[in-house]
């Protein structure tokens, strides 16, 4: 355990409802997305990263979706420049890397380009909006 919490793969089937404990608060009650927008098609096909603190209660989430794509990177407001968002995007990698993926991807809301530059990713495309909030295309290359 690093720095009082955990993180571990889970499946949609098996724990939707504590990744959306994180990804509702972060991303429908603090950032303001449509609530109908939060789960997708993709959540069942998608690989999930979840981090739990040491009484077990969600504080962070991301997943891989089918693609390659990093999505739904969520940290609670009290767990944030703790280390969480670098652990689950340390092991998010690393599930993709196992899986063969020669490219890993994602959309980065702004604000957050150099939290994802540090870890190897750089911007690959323009500025464009998703769910009202200005995105950018970032990528890394396994291996690099």
């Amino acid at each position: 355990m690093a720095s009082g919490f955990t993180i571990r793969t889970v499946s949609w089937a098996e724990s939707a409802d504590e990744l959306l404990v994180v990804r509702r608060e972060v991303f429908v009650v603090e950032q303001g997305v449509a609530e109908e927008r939060e789960v997708d098609e993709l959540d069942p096909l998608s690989l999930h990263v979840l981090a739990c603190d040491e009484e077990g209660c969600p504080v962070g989430t991301a997943r891989l979706l089918p693609c390659g794509r990093i999505g739904r990177v969520a940290v609670l407001s009290p767990w944030r420049r703790r280390g969480v968002g670098g652990a689950l995007m340390q092991a998010v990698m690393a599930a993709a890397e196992k899986r063969g993926e020669k490219r890993i991807h994602l959309h980065a809301q702004v604000h957050s380009i150099p939290f994802y530059e540090s870890l190897g990713f750089r911007v690959c495309g323009g500025e464009f909006e998703e769910e009202g909030i200005l995105h950018r295309e970032m990528e890394r290359f396994p291996g690099e």
